[in-house]
């Protein structure tokens, strides 16, 4: 069904097409200059505008042409372009570019639907995409669906990339990132969007290095059964990679699995496992934005150029229902608060004050075998017998987790080296603590490896 549909579409855009040519020349006037969309770039500010670029609109077109620069092939940014050229009354340029594009990726669905009605919106008012009287004429129930769903993605796409030229800073998910961490991956379900941050060093923002539309579960909110078709919040760790000759046809040209359910999640009683980031059908170049059973989904070659970013074990990925974004201040000042926070902790733990030490605990405190209580009677045993102690906390990050995720709490996660020093036993470890505000306190509700 979706090659008849892909196909109609196709047919149609030629048909068009070729009724437009032949208008143009009975014009005599010039139809869609055969430009690659770089060379379009470099029309659009060589040539008067017939309207001029908003504030919004430059940003955009600066972040499509950096994109473009960076990968020729990125098919989304000239996608992008296209309707950036069509909002500002260049419709020769956009149908050009779209193509254009379509004869160098004749599987993305989407571009053939565009192309198509901004053809049509040569001679009749385009009032949505995929709604042109010639493409309702022709398509039945099932092609309907199916032209929703690209009307769905085309929304998706636009809405989640504008989302960037709104004044966002930082996203709160990455306080933090501990040298071994090179990059961080960050989904927002709310805009279909997946960012990739570099770590640029100690004391600085992460920079945000590309981003990419992506597909998520098929029911929207977080995940709490296997089944639910849900894709989860959370703060999770890509562990490993599953190779192309592997992998059913349906997810593409690999997947980078992730430890859904982390220790939070179990500790909620969450069930459910096998949550991806993975390719899309090789008969497809996208999918709609709700179309996987929980997993998160990429285009095939977007899935193979975020593979240069991600090394399993180390990689994050955060999984947000909405990402909070904020300004450089006010992620300096959660950052300080926090280290603040961390350092009493070591300091009260190594120096043996018993009382400060156990008040950084939280009411709901919970390890793998013990609630406050039984913390407490076990703490307050072994500190007793300890007559030095040295503890050094190195290549520390700092997660801010998703609200969705949380169950509204107010949440961090710390992860570190722990390098550990006492009279009677010595050690490291790699140490997790979950984080949450209680009482306008940070406090600790869970640590574990």
């Amino acid at each position: 069904m979706l090659k008849r549909g892909l196909f109609i579409i196709v047919v149609c855009s030629l048909l068009i097409a070729t009724v437009v040519s032949v208008w143009a020349l009975w014009r005599n006037q010039p139809f869609g200059e055969n430009l690659r969309p770089s060379e379009q770039g470099t029309l659009l500010l060589k040539q008067e505008m017939k309207s001029e670029l908003s504030p919004q609109q430059q940003a955009l077109y600066q972040r499509l042409q950096q994109r473009q620069q960076v990968n020729p092939d990125d098919y989304e940014a000239q996608l992008l372009t296209a309707l950036l050229f069509f909002q500002i009354d260049r419709l020769d340029d956009a149908v050009s570019i779209l193509r254009d594009l379509t004869l160098k990726a004749p599987k993305f669905q989407l571009a053939h639907l565009v192309y198509g009605d901004l053809l049509v919106a040569r001679f009749a008012r385009l009032e949505q995409f995929g709604g042109s009287d010639l493409l309702a004429n022709i398509a039945s129930g099932q092609d309907d669906e199916q032209i929703e769903g690209l009307r769905r993605e085309v929304h998706a796409r636009l809405q989640g990339y504008l989302r960037l030229l709104q004044g966002q800073k930082i996203p709160a998910a990455f306080l933090t990132l501990g040298p071994s961490i090179k990059y961080a991956l960050l989904v927002d379900k709310s805009s279909n969007r997946l960012y990739v941050f570099r770590n640029v060093g100690p004391g600085l923002p992460p920079e945000l290095v590309d981003d990419y539309y992506v597909v998520l579960g098929q029911e929207p909110g977080n995940k709490y059964r296997k089944g639910d078709l849900k894709t989860p919040s959370g703060l999770y760790f890509v562990t490993g990679h599953i190779g192309d000759e592997e992998l059913p046809i349906k997810y593409g040209t690999g997947a980078f699995p992730v430890d859904y359910p982390n220790a939070y999640d179990q500790h909620l009683n969450k069930t459910g496992y096998g949550i991806w980031l993975h390719g899309t059908h090789k008969s497809l170049y996208s999918r709609p934005p709700r179309d996987t059973e929980g997993c998160v989904a990429l285009t095939n070659e977007e899935l193979l150029r975020i593979d240069r970013y991600i090394e399993p074990g180390v990689t994050p990925v955060v999984i947000s229902g909405e990402v909070e974004w904020i300004a450089g201040q006010q992620w300096l000042d959660r950052n300080i608060e926090l280290q603040s926070m961390l350092e009493d902790w070591r300091s009260n733990w190594e120096n043996v004050r018993l009382t400060d030490y156990l008040q950084s605990y939280a009411s709901d405190f919970w390890s793998d075998k013990h609630d406050l209580k039984s913390w407490k009677a076990y703490k307050t045993r072994v500190l007793r017998s300890k007559k030095r102690q040295n503890i050094a906390l190195r290549e520390i990050s700092l997660f801010g987790y998703p609200r969705q995720g949380s169950e509204g709490r107010n949440m961090v996660v710390a992860t570190f080296m722990q390098k550990y020093q006492s009279n009677n036993f010595s050690g490291d470890m790699q140490k997790k603590l979950y984080l949450v505000d209680e009482d306008s306190s940070w406090k600790i509700l869970y640590e574990g490896k």
